[in-house]
């Protein structure tokens, strides 16, 4: 593998507390499980916002934490 097999992305930009720097966009990894754990354990700024994580070799979504929808601007209640 390659030392960026896997990139952890957003439209926006993403945060928490266990990235050394917050903010970005994009972020890249070689493990997978890392990948998928940073992914779910984020947010984002706006929050709300889906984020991802891609196999960069292959371009496919192994990986998608879907953007929080709160009830109360849910038109469908």
């Amino acid at each position: 593998m390659s030392p960026a097999d896997f990139r952890v992305e957003s439209n926006h930009p993403i945060s928490g507390r266990l990235w050394p720097i917050s903010g970005s966009q994009q972020y890249f990894f070689s493990d997978r499980a890392l990948a998928v754990t940073m992914a779910a354990k984020s947010f984002t700024k706006p929050s709300g916002q889906e984020i991802r994580v891609v196999h960069v070799p292959t371009g496919e979504v192994v990986f998608r934490k879907p953007g929080a929808s709160r009830a109360e601007f849910n038109e469908e209640l």
